[in-house]
């Protein structure tokens, strides 16, 4: 380093703070590398006031000779030359030097401090251990020279007098001195420093606050804080640096912001002087002193103002390694200028800041290439891409208005402007007069030819687009291109033109862009009218007709384009042109008449449709054609009204109007689906008070609505649509087009049978077409040819033997015609007579349902055939009349049939709607047959009937007495009245009487209701076995009186089989002995008395009738069940016993049981059954499940503990297998009904509680 005499330099980066030196130069010179080495090395903690964070700092020092000129003027408040520390150096060790010489100039040294209030000073004693030096008596030792200083100079800061112990030496002790004194100098200079620059920072801030005051100069307060952003940056704190030039920017923008809302100061003036140098920003020195220079003498412009200021937050930025930031200030900054200079009103020569810009877009880049790798510019374009458009943009506008980008180049005033721009430029700056890419250098060389700038500009244009590709910003890519398209068209050149314009115009269509796809669209009919594409030409000004963004006169310039080409074209024999129609019109829906679209052959079929015209003025077509495609169906009839009905033209649905999807018309092109907006609301607040600074609304999801949708295809309609060949046109001629809706009729041939579907839409204009090439849905409409049918059909759900049923006949007609004569034949059927009454009429149906006449039937009826003159009826028509009939019940009710196919492949009906009734509903099935004129064959029609009633009988007994029970149940849903029930014995035996017990003759039973009717058989010789008897009954529907008039018989026959009595069963309940109820809880007596009541009867003869010495015995099995669970059944509860055949013959069985609860309870039940021994032989054998039961059955009855109150007997006269052939396993057999009576069914025993059943315990804690 140089010694320190010399003066600091000023403004420099490599500013550090100043400290004086005093005393012995050379002592200090010897010292200085140590020192100044030293001193950086420990960091130091800085605490500055007002709350801020404090920092690790590196103290460095500009150490200089101690001059009174370096002493700070009361008016000079520069921190820059401001000597924070004064230092003096002495090594003296002889009493005498001390007093004769540095004391006085100690003196004369601290006097002058005194005199400039300077109180930041510090004395440095050097000591050396000299051996040669100790043997000196006439030298006190160092200790005291050092003594004498503090007592002279420093009584109250002791700590101001420092000793450095052999600063030359490695030694322990050379290294704790310097420490010790590097940490004093690192405090003192630090304490010196935080106070001044707090000092400081009080008069920036009182100078700030004067600013409304008159007279205040921002220029001014701008040098004052500079100088503090001076000291940040020397104490290598950039970012505190910054902070004071983003203050300082803040201050200016807000100063021009209120100037243009009306409150301007006085000091801005000098910034609206007008602009006579527009050189660009200059980043490649760190300070700019000629602006500097300006702006201290408040000369500066606005733009040097902005450009000194950028270019010292740019080098502040480097340092902070953060380039690309300066890439982002460095485009607001150019933006903001532009409009402040709108805002000041500022005199700019046209083109000056187009120039001042590009240079500026330069220099800022490569001031970053300068800091920068390839690789980091590469990752980074995104940062950059912008500055390199607004450059490029910037350069367009220069070429447009100095004539660069014309055809013929630019004239004598384009020449002359291009002279005053390159004069306002100046010299080029120094720093890059060295290089051949210096923004200078382009900007002279774009603008000295139209082939250097048409190069420069497309550089920088495919940079641009490049750039943006990279990054994935295709829009923006998209967005120079199209500028680029307009630089072609300008040129003349509009092949090139065209790509760009349809990659720009494929991005607006595929996200929704409504009015730049116009914009571009405009250009792009302008670059293919030029190219001579006149399909192309056509249709995009059939789009841009159809435009509503568009004002109705260019609109109306558009669709004279195309009626001026239609019209010229007519004469020549030229093809014609194809277009889409959907720019032209839209078809919007197609209304058929009749609404079924389901039309006969010979019929009349009308298509509307309704056609909305986007064209701003009315259009005269030649012809409107809708192609047709023909198929052949089998069954279509059936086909085209499924296919009908799922395109919604049913005559149920919605009137036969089809609705057509359509394409969003011209000038609002279709968006994609995005996501819901998320916005929320954003409140800025003041940290201090707590009040609102700002409100606005945030997009959460801004990166999801913004993000680029490729599409794979454009959407844009293109030219050229296919026209198909077909051999059927729907068409109709001169029609007059008007705007917005129009209806157009069409009438659909229909000569053949079969399926026709709408393919294409043309509408014909001269030697234009405009073409649908799809209508979707899929429009159709049929046209068949339907064979005659007949239907029958009841009215009813079901049909009712026995009473009369409506049946419906329908005709369908199909193609053929009903003449004069024709007849239907019906073959009678004596089971199923037909009943008709002279008033029956027909309804002639139209084939849509619609009455067309009703007609008197003429019918007459033979033995054999019931004929019915059919009224006269056209073809494609329906005939319907009804007809009674009236099935008679038999006496014995067969069931009914399966389904049979008839011979005009219908199957016969049997119930409404797939309903089942009943299944114990007996059915009975008739067929009719039925010759139609139109057929050879007859049609057999297939009925079936249900019965209406089921009956069942029962066998009751009462002691010897016998009853026969009769249960009618309905099982229809209609009531009826029942009169003269009536029970007789079939074989009219004399014998026999059946007396009837009941009491009414006539009776009404509603549906699924029963009715029961009882007589008593009395005989007066011998019961037969059994008895062959039939119920009779008569019954009307009890719908109205006049009607239960007529009465059908029903007839039921039944065979009741063992009806005498055989046995007498009676049980009897005793309490204990003394007691004179049964209580619960106690054993109780049951005797139960079996008593024969019949000698030997032929039910008798069976395999258990043993006979010994002349006694006939049979073997029965006896079982008590209690099903109720009222008692105990206490020992053996059946039991196998011997019977003698004989009357009055009786057993007697005892058991106990316990009644388990209180009250009257009913006996237990008493069983009697056959037992069939083992050894008996049998003609038959059970099957294999009645052996196995029988098998468990009596070993239960043979087991001393079993509870037999489940057995079952079953009997069967088959064997299923042929392993248990000549098995004799015992068995039971149940008797029939009526042949054992129990006497105590129905009885019950009184049953009182235990005398401690009324004790309650209660537990009371």
């Amino acid at each position: 380093m140089e010694p320190p005499e010399e003066k600091p330099i000023i403004y420099t980066m490599e500013n550090k703070p100043i400290v004086t030196c005093a005393g012995d130069q050379n002592l200090f010179t010897s010292l200085y590398h140590s020192l100044a080495q030293q001193l950086p090395r420990e960091p130091m903690e800085w605490r500055r006031s007002y709350g801020r964070p404090p920092k690790m700092i590196h103290l460095e020092a500009n150490f200089v000779q101690f001059k009174e000129d370096l002493l700070p003027k009361e008016d000079n408040k520069a921190l820059l030359t401001f000597p924070f520390l004064h230092i003096y150096w002495t090594d003296c060790c002889d009493t005498e030097i001390y007093k004769a010489a540095v004391k006085e100039d100690i003196i004369r040294w601290q006097n002058l401090l005194k005199t400039y209030s300077t109180v930041d000073w510090l004395i440095v004693v050097v000591v050396e251990s000299d051996a040669k030096k100790k043997n000196k008596t006439n030298i006190l030792p160092r200790t005291s020279i050092v003594d004498k200083i503090r007592n002279d100079f420093c009584n109250k800061q002791s700590d101001r007098c420092v000793v450095l112990s052999d600063p030359l030496k490695d030694s322990s002790r050379s290294q704790e001195s310097w420490s010790a004194f590097l940490t004093k100098l690192r405090t003192l200079l630090l304490m010196s420093f935080t106070k001044n620059l707090g000092k400081f920072e009080d008069d920036m801030r009182t100078l700030r606050e004067k600013r409304t005051e008159p007279g205040w100069s921002f220029c001014e307060y701008f040098m004052v804080q500079e100088e503090l952003a001076f000291v940040f940056e020397m104490l290598q704190q950039f970012e505190d640096a910054l902070v004071q030039y983003d203050e300082l920017d803040a201050l200016f923008t807000q100063y021009v912001v209120n100037f243009g809302a009306g409150d301007g100061a006085n000091w801005l003036t000098s910034f609206c002087q007008p602009v006579h140098s527009w050189n660009g920003l200059v980043l490649r020195k760190p300070i700019d002193m000629e602006k500097r220079d300006l702006i201290q003498k408040s000369k500066a412009t606005l733009l040097d103002m902005r450009s000194y200021l950028f270019s010292r937050q740019c080098t502040l930025l480097i340092f902070l390694q953060r380039p690309w930031e300066v890439t982002q200030r460095a485009l607001e900054l150019l933006h903001n200028c532009v409009q402040e200079l709108h805002l000041l009103e500022v005199l700019v020569l046209q083109g000056a800041l187009d120039c001042w810009v590009f240079l500026s877009c330069l220099e800022v880049l490569q001031r970053i290439e300068g800091c920068s790798d390839r690789a980091q510019l590469d990752s980074n374009s995104s940062h950059t891409v912008g500055l390199w458009t607004y450059a490029t943009e910037k350069l367009k506008s220069l070429g447009y208005l100095c004539g660069l980008a014309s055809e013929n180049g630019p004239n004598s005033e384009d020449l002359n402007r291009t002279v005053d721009l390159l004069a306002g430029l100046g010299a080029e700056p120094p720093e890059t007069a060295s290089s051949q890419q210096s923004p200078y250098k382009k900007l002279k060389e774009a603008l000295s030819s139209v082939e250097a700038f048409e190069k420069h500009y497309l550089e920088l244009s495919h940079a641009a687009m490049d750039m943006y590709r990279t990054i994935g910003r295709l829009r923006s890519a998209r967005l120079v291109g199209k500028s680029l398209a307009e630089f072609y068209m300008r040129k003349g050149d509009p092949q090139k033109a065209e790509s760009f314009l349809q990659e720009a115009l494929k991005t607006y269509l595929a996200e929704g862009w409504a009015l730049p796809v116009t914009h571009t669209r405009k250009q792009l009919a302008e670059c293919q009218k030029q190219l001579g594409q006149t399909e192309n030409y056509l249709q995009i000004s059939s789009l841009l007709a159809s435009d509503i963004n568009l004002l109705e006169e260019e609109r109306k310039y558009f669709c004279q384009e195309i009626l001026n080409f239609a019209n010229q074209q007519t004469d020549n024999q030229v093809q014609k042109v194809v277009l889409g129609m959907s720019s032209f019109a839209q078809l919007r829906q197609l209304h058929f008449e009749p609404c079924s679209a389901v039309v006969h052959v010979g019929g009349s079929l009308t298509i509307e449709l309704s056609l909305h015209s986007h064209m701003p003025i009315p259009v005269r077509l030649e012809q409107v054609a809708a192609s047709v495609h023909f198929s052949i169906e089998k069954n279509s009839f059936h086909k085209a009204v499924e296919c009908l009905s799922k395109q919604g033209v049913t005559a149920g649905g919605n009137n036969g109007i089809i609705h057509i999807q359509t394409d969003p018309p011209a000038g609002r092109p279709p968006r994609v689906s995005l996501p819901l907006l998320e916005l929320y609301e954003m409140h800025d607040k003041s940290p201090l008070d707590n009040s609102l600074n700002s409100t606005g609304v945030i997009c959460n999801n801004v990166h999801l609505l913004l993000r680029h949708q490729e599409s794979g295809s454009s959407t844009e309609t293109q030219s050229g649509v296919p026209l198909e060949d077909s051999a059927q046109v729907l068409k109709t001629t001169n029609v007059l087009l008007e705007p917005g809706f129009n209806k157009i009729a069409f009438t659909a041939p229909a000569h053949e049978p079969g399926m026709y579907t709408l393919r294409q839409l043309c509408a014909t204009m001269g030697s234009v077409q405009f073409v649908l090439p799809h209508i979707y849905p899929i429009v159709q409409y049929e046209v068949y040819s339907q064979e005659p049918q007949l239907k029958v059909e009841p009215l009813t759900d079901i049909l009712l033997a026995g009473i009369a049923q409506k049946v419906k006949f329908t005709i369908i007609t199909g193609h053929y015609a009903i003449k004069n004569g024709d007849v239907l034949q019906l073959s009678n059927i004596d089971a199923m007579p037909i009943l008709y009454s002279p008033g029956s009429t027909a309804t002639i149906l139209s084939n849509t349902g619609e009455k067309v006449e009703e007609s008197v039937l003429m019918i007459q009826s033979s033995e054999k055939v019931t004929s019915i003159m059919l009224p006269l009826t056209p073809a494609y028509h329906v005939i319907e009349f009804e007809l009674e009939v009236i099935c008679h019940i038999l006496s014995t009710l067969s069931k009914p049939f399966d389904n049979e196919r008839l011979t005009n492949g219908e199957v016969h009906w049997k119930t409404k709607d797939n309903q089942k009734p009943d299944s114990c509903q007996a059915a009975i099935a008739q067929k009719m047959s039925i010759d139609c004129p139109w057929s050879i064959y007859s049609t057999i029609i297939a009925l079936t009937f249900y019965n209406p009633f089921k009956a069942a009988q029962s066998l009751l007994s009462a002691g010897k007495r016998k009853y026969i029970q009769v249960c009618l149940q309905n099982m229809s849903e209609v009531s009826f009245h029942l009169l003269d029930h009536n029970l007789t014995e079939s074989l009219k035996c004399p014998n026999i009487e059946l007396v009837s017990m009941n009491v009414k003759t006539r009776q009404h039973v509603y549906r699924k209701q029963s009715v029961f009717c009882l007589w008593e058989i009395k005989w007066t010789k011998e019961l037969p076995s059994s008895l062959q008897c039939r119920f009779s009954v008569n019954f009307s529907p009890a719908i109205s009186e006049e009607e239960s008039t007529s009465f059908k018989p029903y007839a039921y026959e039944f065979q009741l089989e063992n009806i005498v009595t055989l046995y007498n069963v009676k049980a009897e309940i005793y309490p204990v002995l003394g007691a004179e109820h049964c209580r619960t809880g106690s054993l109780c007596s049951l005797d139960v008395s079996i008593t024969r009541l019949s000698d030997l009867t032929e039910a008798d003869q069976d395999e258990s009738l043993t006979e010994s010495d002349g006694m006939c015995t049979t073997k029965l099995m006896y079982e008590v069940v209690d099903n109720s669970s009222n008692w105990a059944l206490c020992g053996k509860s059946s039991g196998v016993i011997s019977m003698p055949v004989a009357a009055r013959a009786s057993h007697k069985v005892h058991m106990e049981v316990m009644p388990l609860f209180a009250g009257n309870l009913p006996f237990p039940n008493v069983k009697v059954s056959k037992y069939l021994p083992h050894h008996s032989t049998h003609s038959t054998q059970p099957d294999i499940d009645s052996w196995l039961e029988n098998d468990l059955s009596v070993d239960k009855a043979l087991d001393e503990q079993a509870d037999s109150s489940s057995i079952r007997s079953r009997t069967s006269t088959h064997s299923t297998s042929n392993e248990h052939k000549g098995l004799s396993m015992p068995r039971l057999q149940s008797f029939s009904p009526g042949q054992v009576f129990n006497c105590s069914t129905g009885m019950q025993v009184l049953v009182v509680p235990s005398k401690d059943d009324h004790v309650l315990e209660v537990n009371v804690t």
